[in-house]
Parts: structure tokens; sequence; C-alpha cells
């Protein structure tokens, strides 16, 4: 696992990884619903589990599309404050998991729905939760959120960091929301 991140951590966080479209929508409701910095220490937006190859990419080299990377949220949190299945339960509940490659305007691989796993552990719980989600959101439609082991992370440019709450002209984001309910 590599990780080139600015990101805060203490001998007791851990670190969750999600894919779900363009990684500023996801990041903003992440902060938007969880307690900082009790629950979440730190979220980064970023570009996660490309190509071996390719070092540190740019916004630039990931919207081609040929380095394989997913626009990402690496979230230090801590999990005596709240759970993985919490977090995994929250990336379901804000991007529709049923667009292949894509998510509202965005289109190609590196807006892919993916969960980038730590462990076995964190394996397990979001194949779970994926599954509950098939059974009772989604019964007419499959979910294509990819889940795999987490291999790298790159932090985005600076400008990206903490987008939507420098832009208050765009607090909200039209494919990330959180849902109560299947649609």
């Amino acid at each position: 696992m590599s990780v080139v991140s600015t990101i805060k951590t203490t001998d007791t966080s851990r670190f969750a990884v999600f894919a779900a479209g363009c990684f500023w929508g996801v990041e903003y409701n992440y902060r938007k619903y969880f307690q900082f910095p009790s629950q979440i220490l730190d979220i980064k937006v970023g570009y996660a589990n490309g190509r071996e190859n390719i070092a540190n990419p740019s916004y630039k080299q990931v919207c081609t599309g040929e380095t394989d990377f997913a626009e990402a949220v690496l979230i230090s949190y801590e999990p005596s404050q709240t759970s993985y299945k919490d977090l995994v339960d929250f990336f379901f509940r804000i991007h529709d998991p049923t667009t292949l490659n894509s998510q509202g305007p965005d289109m190609g691989t590196q807006y892919r729905s993916g969960i980038f796993t730590t462990d076995d552990e964190q394996k397990k719980i979001a194949e779970a939760v994926k599954d509950t989600f098939q059974k009772e959101w989604y019964k007419n439609k499959r979910i294509v959120t990819e889940i795999e082991d987490f291999r790298s992370f790159y932090d985005a440019e600076t400008y990206h960091q903490l987008y939507l709450n420098k832009h208050t002209e765009r607090t909200t984001c039209e494919t990330h929301f959180y849902r109560e309910k299947p649609e």
C-alpha cells in the first residue's frame, strides 16, 4: 500500500478509501455528516488504485482515463468513534452505485464506483453492506461498485481540497447527496 498524502493520522486511526464519481461532492458530504475531528480526523481528495508504473498523477493525466486511477477520497477515521460499516453505508447513500464509470454528467473510468479496502475485515464489511443495498435498494438494477484491495493514493492538487467549501456558489452537487431511501 502506497499513500502519498498530507492526511492527519493518529496511532489509533484507520484509513477508508472510496471512489464515487467526482471527489468534490463525496468529500463535502462526509465532512457534512460526520463529526470532525472525533469521528473523522481528516479527509483528502485524490487519485487511487491506478497503474503501478504511474506515480503522483496530475488531474489532467487522470482525466484522460489512461492512468486507471479513480477520483477518490482518503478518510482517516477513529474506529472507536465511528465504524467502517457506517462509512460504507454512507458511501452507498450518497451516490448511484449502479452506473458504470459515471456519476451524472461525469463519465470515464476515473469516475467509477469503488471501495478500496485495507484488509480482509474491511473487505468482508464492504461486501456485506453492498449485498444489503443490492437486496433492499436496487432490486431491479445491478450495483457495479468494485471492491478491491487498496494499492495506492495520491493527494489531488491543492485547489481540489475542500473545493465545495471554498466555492460557496457550488455548495451542492447534483449527483452526491444523502438518500434516505431508494430512488
